[in-house]
């Protein structure tokens, strides 16, 4: 299984679905040259918000740590600790900022 994302151009092809770590993140280049963090959670549902920090300006957010408050999943920035909602990218400690999203779906490897 692969992970894709939904980008202008299409479904691209990020990595593969066993690549990825509950908890931990993977940065994907984007088309655009615009940077993507990917997830997966421990049920193997994959995420994808943009990775640049509103805050700070960095590209880190897929360095971030992973939980859940209120049954919603989230990723802490590694820098000022904010977090954002991996399904709305949403942050949860400040209405007014938020990350882009991207769709996210599994496919079948072709062989």
């Amino acid at each position: 299984m692969t992970v894709e994302l939904q980008v202008d151009e299409g479904w691209l092809t990020v990595c593969e679905l066993s690549a990825l770590i509950p908890g931990r993140g993977v940065a994907a280049l984007l088309p655009d040259g615009s940077q993507a963090a990917v997830f997966v959670d421990r049920a193997g549902r994959p995420y994808a918000i943009g990775n640049r920090d509103p805050f700070t300006g960095a590209q880190v957010l897929s360095r971030g740590l992973v939980g859940s408050a209120g049954g919603r999943p989230f990723v802490a920035s590694p820098l000022l600790k904010q977090r954002f909602d991996l399904e709305s990218g949403s942050c949860l400690d400040d209405e007014e900022v938020a990350v882009r999203t991207y769709p996210v779906r599994t496919a079948a490897t072709s062989s």
